[in-house]
């Protein structure tokens, strides 16, 4: 009886422990996840080799991006306007970054209320700090703050949950003239 306890244990924990292992990928990081651009130019191609005719020219450092597949040596990725394309491995970066989807108020603390520090239009890439219970600290063009998740594209699920207290409504009072004030 003694040697079928250890048998049952290995079968018990064996979904535990292929819980715990990285992603069968060649990366060996889960698929999908987000990335963002190391140069200020990056060549997104229409298949996985340098053969392939580039398809998209993207000229941001820090743009986010969406990985949704990948070989040993590129990634299938979706940018933040929901085109797909191909990219070699060493022009994407794991560090985090966000595209706001539309005008978004960087605040002094995670509250609606919270003083305002900058205001950054559409379109803008923010460096991504940490995320909690529907709001994000990021920093741009020399600006930190928080931000609400719902106007940030490159977040995961968890990382948007919405915040309790709700929304803030935007000042009919806050201009366009720059991208980011």
């Amino acid at each position: 009886m003694l040697r079928v306890v250890p048998v049952i244990l290995a079968l018990v924990s064996t979904p535990v422990m292929a819980q715990d292992r990285v992603d069968d990928t060649p990366s060996g990081q889960p698929v999908p996840r987000y990335v963002s651009l190391k140069f200020d130019v990056a060549n997104g191609r229409s298949g996985p080799s340098q053969a392939h005719p580039i398809a998209w020219r993207y000229t941001r450092a820090g743009l986010p991006m969406q990985v949704i597949a990948e070989t040993e040596e590129w990634r299938r990725v979706v940018d933040p306007d929901g085109e797909t394309t191909w990219m070699h491995r060493s022009i994407l970066s794991g560090r985090r970054s966000a595209y706001t989807t539309d005008e978004t108020v960087l605040r002094a603390r995670a509250e609606t209320d919270a003083p305002i520090e900058a205001v950054a239009e559409a379109g803008i890439v923010l460096s991504l700090e940490r995320c909690r219970t529907g709001w994000c600290r990021v920093e741009a063009q020399g600006y930190r703050g928080w931000v609400e998740t719902q106007t940030l594209w490159g977040l995961y699920e968890e990382e948007r949950v919405e915040p309790a207290n709700g929304s803030a409504a935007l000042s009919a009072s806050l201009t366009r003239d720059t991208a980011l004030r």
